[in-house]
């Protein structure tokens, strides 16, 4: 059973930086697509950044130049690295995985399994 386990959040100050951190137990790590989303209260989620399997990454508007997406394949982990952080920055932070059920779905390319992480909350207050 895939599991993704997020770390890192907490009370900031505007300007602050933070380090989410996400650990995958059971995928196929290297073969996903891994990415951060956000909610803040009364709005709907959103892709704050993406980085797919060759090291490629995307990321939301707000957040270019201010946060980072990265990955450890070897420690099957995926951080967000949070600097100039904004009040308007607050929210649920979540990790997601797209990637291959099995290693047959690896061999095929299929990503056919999507999983989220329990969220870790991110507050940017003074």
């Amino acid at each position: 059973q895939v599991q993704l386990v997020e770390s890192g959040g907490g009370l900031v100050q505007p300007g602050g930086s933070l380090r989410l951190s996400c650990a995958a137990s059971g995928s196929i790590f290297s073969r996903s697509i891994m990415a951060w989303y956000r909610q803040a209260p009364g709005k709907q989620r959103e892709l704050v950044a993406r980085i797919i399997i060759g090291g490629t990454t995307n990321y939301a508007d707000s957040v270019k130049g201010r946060f980072t997406i990265s990955r450890d394949n070897a420690k099957n982990t995926v951080y967000l690295q949070m600097n100039s952080l904004r009040p308007e920055d607050t929210a649920v932070y979540y990790c997601n995985s797209k990637g291959p059920k099995t290693l047959r779905a690896a061999v095929d390319g299929k990503l056919d399994l999507e999983v989220w992480g329990q969220g870790t909350l991110v507050t940017v207050s003074s």
